[in-house]
């Protein structure tokens, strides 16, 4: 075993962020990568946006521990990167939800990150791998994200796949760390969705419910389509028995945009402000966390990217790419009473 694969010295205490606090955030604190820019290339880099999260009021981290990252090489483990974020969130009493996923490069199917091998043999040896040397502090963890959308599961095949997938995965968590939560893939196609997961049998293989929900403040009603969309997931969790689970919205989040910008729109539509921004997430977590069955809200995301989808989603975060703070920085510390 190599020095930096080791586990770090505080590993053994039972060191654990506090679990409850509802303000969540996704942020790509381990992209270090050409395909991304190198958006964190440094510790420090890291450490100034794990810094202003928790002077903002973050209570919980959303990311992934990425499967090619972690594994390159068959049977060849690296945590150094991952180690370093662990510590780094659970010293600023910041909880962590881990995404498993995606492919690595030797495991799948034409080295497609995407595109799942049908035997899962490897994947949840990677993933057992993971939980084993973080289950002291890490003790929320996601199956893959978005599995329903083309983008990050190919083929599309109604969760079928997915749902084996999940099922394998979530016994296995369970016989490492009892006492930690499952949550199924955050879902980004809507009720169908949530349908799906039931009709495929998976209802029993997650503990709380993921679901992702975006609508742009641009439009006319938006906060009334997230808010019907969280209530008919509960709706559908009823319909099959599913009454005592909770839902986290893992995923919202709209861009802000300076005035004069020439960034192009996202896939929301027009390009919000940073003030329409900033009312939007006041907007969100006013409404959503209100809502009997969501335990956490999770914004995406943190730090404005530096060209990476070349359109407004660039502009999600919070604070600027050179980490100046936006409008919807201060309106998130607001929310959260910090």
């Amino acid at each position: 075993m190599k020095p930096q694969d080791r586990p770090p010295r505080d590993s053994g205490r039972a060191s654990m962020a506090r679990q409850d606090n509802p303000y969540g955030m996704l942020e790509f604190l381990y992209w270090y990568h050409a395909w991304n820019n190198n958006h964190y290339p440094s510790r420090s880099s890291v450490d100034r946006s794990v810094e202003l999260m928790k002077k903002c009021g973050v209570g919980i981290v959303r990311m992934d521990f990425l499967w090619q990252d972690i594994e390159p090489v068959r049977a060849k483990h690296s945590f150094s990167k991952y180690d370093y974020l662990v510590d780094a969130l659970t010293r600023s009493n910041i909880a962590i939800l881990g995404v498993l996923g995606y492919h690595a490069d030797w495991a799948s199917p034409g080295k497609i990150w995407n595109v799942p091998h049908t035997d899962f043999t490897f994947f949840y040896d990677y993933c057992s791998a993971v939980a084993r040397r973080y289950k002291d502090r890490v003790k929320f963890w996601e199956i893959w994200n978005e599995p329903d959308s083309r983008v990050y599961w190919q083929p599309q095949d109604g969760l079928v796949e997915y749902a084996r997938l999940l099922r394998g995965a979530y016994s296995l968590l369970k016989q490492i760390d009892p006492a930690c939560s499952v949550l199924n893939g955050g879902l980004s196609e809507g009720l169908a969705s949530v349908r799906a997961l039931y009709e495929r049998g998976a209802g029993d293989c997650f503990d709380i419910m993921n679901i992702h929900a975006f609508e742009s403040p641009v439009h006319r009603d938006a906060i009334d389509r997230v808010v019907a969309f969280v209530k008919a997931t509960g709706q559908v969790m009823d319909l099959n028995n599913d009454a005592a689970k909770r839902i986290w919205v893992t995923e919202t989040g709209c861009p802000g945009v300076k005035a004069g910008s020439s960034a192009a729109d996202s896939w929301l539509g027009e390009n919000p402000s940073e003030l329409q921004q900033a009312s939007w997430v006041t907007q969100v977590y006013s409404e959503v966390l209100a809502l009997d069955r969501v335990d956490k809200v999770f914004w995406a995301f943190f730090r404005d990217t530096d060209n990476h989808w070349k359109d407004g989603t660039d502009y999600l975060g919070l604070v600027r790419n050179d980490f100046s703070l936006k409008p919807a920085y201060r309106a998130y510390r607001e929310i959260a009473a910090i």
